[in-house]
Parts: structure tokens; C-alpha cells; sequence
């Protein structure tokens, strides 16, 4: 009876914190946002299953390796921290999941259309309006965010999750759990939080305009673009080369065509072993000591307000390009500006064809879209150079 007792006072029942039940709770809920609304399953699926891993008492799943005075390893690290060790800390699956949008990117639609890079870049302003907003925060005294914490949230308006996390890991690593699942949950809940700010910017005249039909992208111009980026970013914005170069990498891979199986496994079986061990290494973040407190509420309403600006501030210079260009912007796909790949660009089509079932603005939107994610990358390259 007292080896029971002994057994039972030992369990992860016995030991479970208040705490620890909540975050298992809401590891629980990812997964069913995952499974059952289909928002980013392929992250918020491993994100939640790893929460619920490391909230499990005694399991020891995080646990770091403990050594003793010569050296010696005494006993051995959780798997979650080895993850996270080998993939967060250093960076290198942020850089890998890069590699693997750019394999899967078209800049076809943004090279047709040049003038779609400034709705791209007036989307970044999300970034920097909440890194003053963060700072505010800080000296009102209700928060306590430093400077380079302040940088890392903000990164969450560009609603990019690679970058996000690799800022996060830069310049944050004690936020990243809570700026990883924020920027991910806001990518996932696009179609809810975009429209009613599209439509509250623009009356359905505007919602209404059709573009015309871009030209024929050639395969040189295709293959000459990556390349021409990464040299103007190497040269101007070193600190970007990383993001960006994986980026390019990829997508030089994809229009080359003479590398189809290097493509091929950058897009699919590269992304996929990466994204699974990210999304473990990003739920290993979510312990109960490090994400229950008011800086994590802090951050997820900052992200939010970053990445409406973000969105407002598309929809307002696709506007005013309009003031000076003979050829009609129809406004929505300013909100693609957000790199949410392809999301964004997705629901300014849908609102456009609630406008006018005739208006397909996918392609249109793509361009701003893809600039979008070139846009975040040299914003956390100006934050880097400056706060690194």
C-alpha cells in the first residue's frame, strides 16, 4: 500500500500545477483549431502537441542536460530541448522553412506588376508602429519590454512566422514561445481579422475596380530577379543576406529548371521534417513558467494591433497610388501586402468577388503578397543591423 501511495504521489496527476492544466488546455485547443477550422494545421498541430508535451510533470521533456564539475554529463537532455536547441537557438530551421517558400514562390506576378512593392512595403509599417507602441507600453509601466523585446513583437505585423521566430531567437529568445504562437495564430485567423478592416477603408466602388491582365513573366527575368536580390541585399543590408539568401536559394532552384529534384525537396519532404520539428520546438516554449504572465497578454494584443495596421496601411497606399496612376488599383490587394503566403492574397479575392462576381484579383494580389515577404525579411534585417 505505501509503494502505491509512493507510485501515485509520484505521477504527473499528483505533481500537475494550475498552471500546467491550463497550458495543456490550450495546447488542446491549437489542435483543435488545427483539426477542426483548419487554421495552420501544419504548425498549430505540432505547436499544440508539443505545449502538451512540455507541461506534462516529471516527464522531463525540456529538461537540459545537467553536468557535473569535470564536465561529466550526469544525465541527458529532454528531446523537446534538443529540438529546440539544434533548430531555435540557433536559427537554422527559420532559414530552412525559407528555403522552402522560395522554392514554392512565383515572383512572376510581382515582376509583371513593379508598382505592387510599395504596397509590400507600406504593409511593414505594422512592424514599426508596435515597436513604438511596445516602447510606450514599457515607460507607462505596464509592461516591461526592452527595446530589442519591443523589435521582436513587432516583427509579428509582417504576419510572417519564419521571421518572427528568427527575430525572436536573435533578439528575444525568453518571448519567442508567445511571439511564435501569436504570429502564427494571427497568419491562421487572416479570413476573420482582414475583411472588416478592407471594407471599413474602402466603399464598394473601389472594392469593385478590375485589373487588367498581367503580362508573360519571361524565364530569364524569373531566374535574373533572386539573383539580383540577393546582390542588392548582400551589399545594403547585410544582416538580411541569411533570410533573404535562403529565400532566393530556393527560388533560383524552382525557375532554374535544371535542379527539379533539389526543388522538389526543398518544397515538400525538406519543408515537411522541418515543419514538424518546428512546431515541437515552438510548443516546447510554452511552458506554464515562461508563457502564463502578463507580458505574453502584452504581446498577443500588440500582435494584433500590428498586424491590423499592417493591413490598414496596404488597403491606404493602394489608395493613394491610385491618386497618381492612370491604371486603377483595385485597393484589396494591398492587404496581401502581409506575407501570409498565399492566405492573404486568397481573401482579397474573396472580398473582391463579393464586390463583383467577375473581379479575380488572386494573381494581382500575389504580387504584393510575395513582395510582402521580402518586405518583413529587410525589416528584421534593419532591426538586426541596429538592435543585434
Amino acid at each position: 500500500m505505501e509503494q502505491l501511495m509512493l507510485l501515485l504521489s509520484q505521477s504527473g496527476a499528483a505533481n500537475l500545477s494550475f498552471g500546467q492544466l491550463t497550458m495543456i488546455i490550450a495546447g488542446l485547443v491549437l489542435i483543435y483549431l488545427a483539426i477542426s477550422k483548419r487554421f495552420e494545421p501544419l504548425l498549430l498541430l505540432p505547436i499544440g502537441f508539443g505545449a502538451i508535451l512540455v507541461n506534462i510533470p516529471g516527464a522531463g521533456m525540456n529538461a537540459a542536460p545537467v553536468y557535473d564539475a569535470a564536465g561529466v554529463m550526469l544525465s541527458g537532455g529532454g528531446l523537446l530541448y534538443y529540438i529546440s536547441a539544434l533548430g531555435l537557438d540557433t536559427g537554422i530551421f527559420p532559414l530552412l522553412i525559407f528555403l522552402g517558400v522560395g522554392a514554392m514562390t512565383d515572383f512572376g506576378p510581382m515582376l509583371a506588376n513593379p508598382k505592387t512593392l510599395f504596397l509590400g512595403a507600406a504593409a511593414q509599417f505594422g512592424i514599426f508602429g508596435t515597436i513604438i507602441g511596445a516602447v510606450w507600453m514599457s515607460s507607462m509601466g505596464w509592461m516591461d519590454f526592452s527595446l530589442t523585446d519591443a523589435a521582436a513583437i513587432g516583427i509579428i505585423g509582417g504576419a510572417d512566422g519564419p521571421t518572427s521566430i528568427f527575430i525572436a531567437s536573435q533578439l528575444a529568445p525568453h518571448l519567442l514561445g508567445a511571439i511564435a504562437v501569436a504570429a502564427y495564430s494571427y497568419m491562421a485567423l487572416v479570413p476573420m481579422i482582414q475583411p472588416p478592416i478592407m471594407k471599413a477603408l474602402t466603399t464598394k466602388k473601389e472594392r469593385a475596380i478590375t485589373m487588367t491582365q498581367l503580362r508573360v513573366v519571361s524565364k530569364r527575368e524569373k531566374i535574373i530577379f533572386p539573383l539580383v536580390v540577393l546582390a542588392l541585399v548582400a551589399l545594403f543590408l547585410p544582416s538580411a543576406a541569411p533570410l533573404l539568401g535562403m529565400f532566393c536559394l530556393g527560388n533560383l532552384m524552382k525557375e532554374s529548371g535544371v535542379v527539379d529534384r533539389l526543388s522538389d525537396t526543398a518544397q515538400n519532404a525538406l519543408m515537411n521534417i522541418v515543419t514538424i520539428f518546428l512546431g515541437l520546438a515552438v510548443g516546447s516554449k510554452l511552458s506554464a513558467e515562461y508563457f502564463l504572465n502578463i507580458e505574453t497578454l502584452g504581446i498577443l494584443v500588440l500582435g494584433l494591433v500590428a498586424f491590423c495596421i499592417g493591413t490598414a496601411f496596404g488597403v491606404l497606399m493602394a489608395k493613394v497610388m491610385n491618386l497618381m496612376s492612370k491604371t486603377p488599383i483595385n485597393p484589396l490587394i494591398g492587404s496581401a501586402g502581409v506575407s501570409a503566403v498565399p492566405m492573404a492574397a486568397r481573401v482579397s479575392n474573396k472580398v473582391g468577388l463579393e464586390a463583383n462576381n467577375q473581379n479575380f484579383l488572386l494573381m494581382h494580389a500575389m504580387g504584393p503578397n510575395v513582395a510582402g515577404v521580402i518586405g518583413s525579411a529587410v525589416a528584421a534585417g534593419v532591426l538586426l543591423s541596429f538592435l543585434g
